[in-house]
């Protein structure tokens, strides 16, 4: 005669199965009864009010605030001519080390003493120590790099 097919491991499992359908059963009828006895009908509202936040009451229409779609900017705000003015990105400062045989040296800012690189491919007149030189920053893999750097 053939052996049964149903071995130990698909019984438990089976009885697993069914116990969590037991658990899920009960679980919806204890919602069913909750929802009758506090008289609440169906899925309950979110709204947003005036300044963006939620609430479970209707925003007040009389503090709605009408905005036209052209008055909409979705970019970077536009500069004055004041404000270009104020940032210029050529700056002075000093040469505190170069080593013209390494090909490397740095500059101290004079506006806030502060010390960038400087790699002979963004040198474009000659330097050396304690030259006084105008330059422009870039964003390098460490850190501001001084590059475009001419001697004053």
């Amino acid at each position: 005669m053939g052996k049964s097919q149903q071995t130990f491991n698909k019984s438990e499992k089976e009885k697993k199965r069914l116990k969590k359908r037991e658990e899920k059963k009960k679980k919806m009828e204890a919602r069913k009864l909750e929802k009758k006895e506090s008289g609440k009908k169906g899925i309950e509202f979110a709204y947003v009010d005036h300044n963006g936040n939620l609430t479970d009451t209707p925003p007040d229409p009389s503090k709605k605030i009408k905005v036209k779609a052209k008055n909409i900017e979705v970019s970077i705000p536009k500069t004055l001519e004041s404000e270009r003015e104020a940032f210029d990105p050529i700056r002075k400062g000093t040469v505190s080390f170069f080593d013209s045989s390494k090909g490397f040296g740095f500059i101290i800012d004079a506006e806030n003493q502060e010390k960038y690189f400087t790699h002979v491919s963004g040198i474009i007149d000659e330097i050396v120590e304690n030259d006084k030189v105008s330059f422009e920053l870039e964003k390098g893999q460490k850190g501001m790099n001084a590059v475009k750097v001419q001697k004053v």
